[in-house]
């Protein structure tokens, strides 16, 4: 017998039975285990959700059982054969033939708002037909040149920002890597995919000056100033507005607020300290949803007309310029960049450092001010 054959995992048909119920389910028992691809631990077992009677008590139940056993064991015989196919490095077309988009579409609902527009372009490049065997090195440069040459979506007249197309692409490539793990592939395909370089971008961010005029100006929907304010004063990215909840605003150990929550970009649990005035404006304590009734589509043109109301014109200033602005005015308050970079939950220092490049802009011309002329 080879070394190949004596790996080769066995698949067998047991039974168990429960007593309370007097049925038996049927599983499978898989020897050496195989590796679970949503845990990646190794498994023996596979309940298959099909259960036999024990004491069948007429003809019906003895067809019955006789056909549950029979598709048990075709799903037995299923399971070996992707095995052997796996085992042996052949490839399995049943799984080339599969639909990736309910795939892609499924783990871009557990990731959230950027992996859904992902999974849409994508959508909108394969014209909502892709099957893992379609998924070629060449197939998916080709997705690649789309992302630097497409629209943002929801506005045709407008064409995605390089960095933008950049993030979309390198969340494609965990896409295609988690593809791979799962072994709807053959080979890591990300691994012959290059990058797309980012270019370095202007941040615009709001003065202290210019954030009091906010504050003072009515907007058209409370909520939205609401959030907007409560940006500028914690940092809070729009994805994590949207979805805060009361109970992840909770009383720390000095007796101030903190906000504990998972951050929809990151995915990593976050733990931030927040002032009183932030708290503040949050108004009296309720359930669920802290800012309810907030739109997305309200950070467009409804807080472009807010931000003309106020005067702050000349400054192309975005829902994500709040983040900025907290970032800025921190730093331009003495706030070390190693605090700012931890409130901002940022991975490493290095990412924070942009926004004290922006102060030493400010402070170049604040002392330019000052004239014997």
């Amino acid at each position: 017998m080879s070394k190949t054959s004596q790996t080769c995992t066995r698949v067998t048909l047991r039974e168990r039975y429960y007593e309370k119920s007097g049925r038996i389910s049927l599983y499978l028992d898989f020897y050496p285990p195989i590796r679970d691809p949503k845990t990646m631990k190794q498994t023996r077992r596979e309940y298959l959700g099909l259960y036999l009677y024990a004491k069948p008590t007429n003809d019906t139940l003895v067809a019955y059982n006789k056909e549950v056993r029979e598709k048990a064991l075709a799903i037995c015989c299923m399971r070996q054969t992707a095995l052997i196919n796996e085992e042996f490095g052949f490839l399995d077309h049943n799984k080339k033939k599969m639909d990736f988009l309910p795939y892609f579409k499924t783990h871009s609902d557990e990731k959230g708002d950027k992996w859904l527009s992902v999974y849409d372009h994508f959508n909108n490049f394969s014209k909502g037909k892709c099957t893992f065997g379609d998924l070629t090195v060449e197939f998916c440069q080709k997705f690649q040149t789309y992302l630097l040459n497409a629209p943002q979506l929801g506005h045709s007249k407008h064409r995605m920002c390089k960095n933008t197309a950049a993030a979309y692409w390198s969340t494609f490539r965990a896409m295609l890597k988690q593809a791979y793990l799962d072994k709807y592939l053959r080979e890591n395909i990300n691994d012959y995919l290059d990058s797309i370089k980012t270019e370095d971008v202007h941040k615009e961010y709001l003065t202290q000056e210019e954030v009091i005029k906010l504050a003072k100006t009515p907007c058209q929907y409370p909520v939205l100033k609401q959030a907007s304010l409560f940006s500028c004063l914690t940092g809070l990215r729009i994805s994590d507005i949207l979805k805060l909840r009361w109970e992840e605003i909770q009383m720390a150990p000095d007796n101030g607020y903190c906000l504990r929550f998972a951050s929809q970009k990151t995915d990593r649990n976050v733990n931030i300290p927040i002032g009183f005035q932030a708290y503040e404006l949050l108004g009296e304590r309720g359930e669920g949803i802290v800012f309810k009734g907030l739109k997305r589509s309200w950070i467009y043109a409804p807080l472009q007309k807010w931000l003309a109301d106020a005067g702050i014109t000349g400054k192309r200033i975005t829902f994500h310029c709040f983040r900025h602005t907290y970032a800025t005015l921190q730093i331009a308050a003495g706030t070390d960049i190693y605090t700012v970079s931890k409130m901002l939950t940022h991975k490493n220092v290095y990412t924070t450092q942009i926004y004290a490049d922006l102060v030493n802009e400010k402070k170049r011309a604040a002392v330019d001010k000052i004239t014997l002329k």
